[in-house]
């Protein structure tokens, strides 16, 4: 059995519906948390075995935000 461990914990900005970050895709800002993520908890993206996301409000705009974050991050593709 391997050990699960959350290292790190970061979180988005927060906006008024429809305001400032209204145009920003929700995966652009998961990406910048991603690697916030990583940094603080000094691991390589490398390493990291699985993301687990989740968001309040899905518009459609991606069926898979956590996959589009981590490829818009620059993570290697085999972290699923």
């Amino acid at each position: 059995m391997k050990d699960i461990v959350i290292v790190s914990g970061v979180r988005t900005p927060i906006g008024r519906y429809g305001g400032a970050l209204k145009d920003v895709p929700v995966y652009k800002l998961a990406s910048l948390v991603l690697n916030e993520a990583a940094k603080r908890a000094g691991v390589k993206s490398s390493e990291v075995d699985d993301v687990i996301m989740a968001q309040s409000y899905q518009n459609g705009e991606c069926a898979n935000g956590a996959r589009m974050a981590i490829l818009d991050a620059g993570w290697p593709v085999e972290v699923p």
